[in-house]
């Protein structure tokens, strides 16, 4: 059941990455009601895990008790189709990223109705999609061919045409140099390993890469490692605009507005 549409909204907003996940509370214009809760990714992590972070997250940011809340968007690593994860690279892994996969969460995660799980704990309307997807929603303009692109544990990206969603690509998973894909070029196991400033010029080759792709109106990076591209690159970036990390959660609930009812609903 959709929450009545006249009544003021109130939506979860849970931003899932490789290393943490944070839930906070949002009013219908994406402002915060609420303080923002933060977990480490307890590895190894099942989707009934993922559920019971939210839901002691929740406990967290009502000081003890659950607050009330009419639907929840939630945005995770990964392919996600009409709220069914297809694939996510880091929590079918034994300790996270680039560490072993392990079969038996392969096949939990794989084909996991996540929309359908969230629905079911916590009894209200649910949107799940890409983590980049979510951080786009509070950023784009909704005008044009809009890039967003996201560096945290390794590379999110959405593309949106005049504010819609295009079917998500796993830009991050696309052969870029050296047998390598972008994940190995720009993830934070190669920002620790090289420094700032020679993973900050490793970003502007994937970014030059990319136009010939996609040849955007606008392009944004965000992500919690944005802040950490060195002022010599970013002057090199003209055309990038550098978003806050919040975004992802932000985005929360315009993202709802980016898909179409029949998009949601099955």
């Amino acid at each position: 059941m959709e929450p009545d549409s006249q009544a003021p909204l109130v939506t979860l907003s849970v931003d899932c990455g490789g290393g943490g996940i944070k839930s906070t509370l949002l009013d219908a214009g994406g402002f915060q009601l609420s303080g923002v809760a933060r977990t480490q990714v307890p590895y190894p992590f099942s989707p009934a895990d993922m559920l019971q972070t939210i839901d002691a997250q929740l406990t967290e940011i009502g000081a003890g008790t659950r607050p009330t809340f009419d639907r929840i968007t939630l945005g995770m690593p990964g392919m996600i189709r009409r709220g069914v994860v297809v694939y996510t690279p880091h929590y079918i892994r034994r300790s996270g990223p680039h560490t072993r996969i392990l079969p038996s969460l392969e096949h939990a995660w794989t084909g996991q109705d996540m929309q359908a799980a969230l629905e079911s704990r916590f009894e209200v309307p649910a949107l799940v999609l890409n983590d980049a997807e979510v951080a786009a929603a509070g950023i784009v303009s909704g005008r044009g061919l809009e890039l967003v692109l996201t560096l945290g544990t390794g590379l999110g990206s959405a593309f949106l045409d005049n504010g819609h969603l295009a079917p998500h690509l796993e830009i991050s998973h696309a052969p870029m140099r050296w047998g390598l894909v972008y994940d190995d070029v720009v993830g934070e196991h190669e920002r620790l390993r090289l420094g700032d400033s020679a993973w900050s010029r490793r970003v502007l080759k994937a970014v030059e890469s990319l136009w010939p792709v996609f040849r955007w109106d606008a392009l944004y990076i965000g992500g919690g490692n944005a802040a950490r591209i060195s002022d010599s690159v970013r002057a090199r970036m003209t055309g990038a605009n550098f978003v806050p990390n919040m975004a992802g959660m932000q985005g929360g609930v315009r993202a709802w507005s980016m898909v179409t009812r029949e998009e949601r609903v099955r």
